[in-house]
């Protein structure tokens, strides 16, 4: 069975860039916009990582998503254009958080990196 990356993300353009992205490197992508919709797919099983923008609008976030991510030792990365607003407890995850604006193949090579799928991020955190 092939693994699954989620993509929780807000932005209809970004997520679907980072699909894209995704597809390109040979591997099924899920795209998420809102954290309830991460969580439902994260409760689906199959996910061998996860791209999460951290703020999601309409003071949501990407917590819960976060915690249920980690709670499945599944690797994640945030990938933000907010880097002064990122909070507290996501900086405790201990993920990598990716600045936006950002390449899609950058991020998706970092978290397929930190799965194991060997591609190298051309980008450090």
């Amino acid at each position: 069975m092939q693994q699954r990356y989620l993509i929780l993300e807000d932005e209809p353009l970004i997520a679907m860039d980072l699909k894209f992205a995704f597809e390109d490197a040979g591997v099924e992508a899920v795209t998420a916009s809102s954290c309830a919709e991460a969580v439902r797919e994260i409760e689906t099983g199959g996910l061998a990582g996860a791209v999460l923008d951290v703020n999601l609008g309409r003071g949501e976030t990407c917590e819960e998503a976060a915690k249920r991510l980690r709670a499945g030792e599944i690797p994640f990365v945030l990938h933000t254009g907010d880097l002064n607003r990122v909070g507290e407890f996501l900086r405790s995850l201990g993920a990598p958080i990716l600045a936006k604006p950002r390449a899609a193949e950058d991020v998706i090579a970092h978290v397929m990196k930190m799965v194991g799928h060997g591609l190298d991020p051309r980008a450090s955190a």
